[in-house]
């Protein structure tokens, strides 16, 4: 069984209002805990907060860089009904703490010397970011970005674009009040000239599907395309409420389970010690069997087939679909 990650209370120096549903929290790491939260560009923080019905965590990205003597920097964006995101940008000020995980997460470029396309939509830009500043900072390659966003008020980090824009940056925005919603034929267009470079595209489901296919209709090969989601968290009232049977070391817990709640969530709000890590789908370290009921799981980008038919499900992704459910971690 994978361990869930330690959490540490950190403080935090600054708040920085990047647009009006936009927060960066500028972390003040301790000497002691350097080591423990040293980080490649691209990765996340797991942030937990406190909730009504105990505490949830959520991933957010780094969008500082670790090759430029910045303090680490998380942004968040708000989400409409979000527990963590209306938490953090409501409650948090320079001098809070907050509990943090290490940082994890794959969306990493394998070199700063690689010439890279980097699409993003919305808060997708936060990791993106955070490879530009790197790439900039400790490499030599060459970059081409594509920004999605509703409209100018919506951009993240836009002074700090501008400024970094240059002979090895290229910035494309595109605002969809100006524009209209991208398209794959529309975005396929737009970086059709960067076709041999290895793309990297972060943002919410709707923009990554429409992404993914531009890259396809542009020629880029899927292995080389790296994606990295932002969903939206899970809003009370989605599904049925239901109760969850939860064996874990030995022991079975009867829990209530909220709608629209993942059940990850609901089994450490109780109390328990799951295992976990990533909370997107990505790593399988929060796989446990199911034994009766229904889920959905929002994302799953790591059980296959024969995963499902031997019952697996991922905690950090289930929803209820029955008003009982059962499983078990083995």
């Amino acid at each position: 069984m994978t361990a869930p990650p330690p959490f540490h209370r950190i403080r935090v120096a600054d708040v920085i209002t990047e647009t009006p549903d936009a927060h960066s929290l500028v972390l003040a790491v301790p000497p002691a805990l350097a080591a423990a939260f040293a980080y490649r560009p691209g990765q996340y923080l797991t942030v937990r907060v406190p909730d009504d019905g105990g505490p949830v965590a959520r991933c957010y990205s780094l969008s500082s860089s670790p090759h430029t003597g910045e303090q680490p920097k998380i942004t968040i964006k708000r989400v409409r009904d979000g527990q963590a995101s209306n938490w953090i940008c409501d409650h948090v000020r320079p001098g809070s703490t907050l509990d943090l995980a290490p940082p994890a997460g794959t969306f990493t470029p394998g070199s700063l010397d690689d010439d890279l396309l980097l699409l993003a939509g919305g808060s997708g830009i936060t990791p993106v970011m955070a490879i530009i500043k790197s790439v900039l900072a400790g490499g030599t390659g060459r970059l081409a970005l594509v920004y999605a966003n509703r409209d100018a008020d919506s951009v993240i980090f836009r002074a700090e674009l501008a400024a970094l824009a240059g002979d090895r940056l290229e910035v494309v925005h595109w605002l969809d009040s100006e524009r209209g919603a991208p398209t794959a034929a529309a975005l396929a267009g737009a970086v059709q000239a960067y076709g041999n470079r290895e793309a990297f595209v972060c943002g919410p489901e709707p923009f990554v599907v429409v992404a993914q296919q531009a890259l396809q209709k542009a020629g880029v090969p899927a292995e080389r395309v790296r994606v990295e989601r932002f969903e939206l968290e899970a809003v009370a009232g989605d599904g049925p409420d239901a109760t969850a049977e939860v064996t874990l070391d030995g022991q079975t817990h009867l829990l209530p389970w909220p709608a629209g709640k993942r059940l990850l969530d609901v089994i450490v709000a109780a109390g328990l010690n799951p295992p976990f890590s990533c909370r997107q789908g990505q790593c399988g370290a929060c796989a446990l069997r199911l034994l009766d009921g229904e889920v959905e799981l929002v994302n799953n980008e790591v059980l296959e087939e024969e995963d499902f038919a031997d019952g697996y499900i991922l905690a950090c992704q289930a929803l209820p679909r029955s008003e009982h459910v059962s499983v078990t971690y083995y």
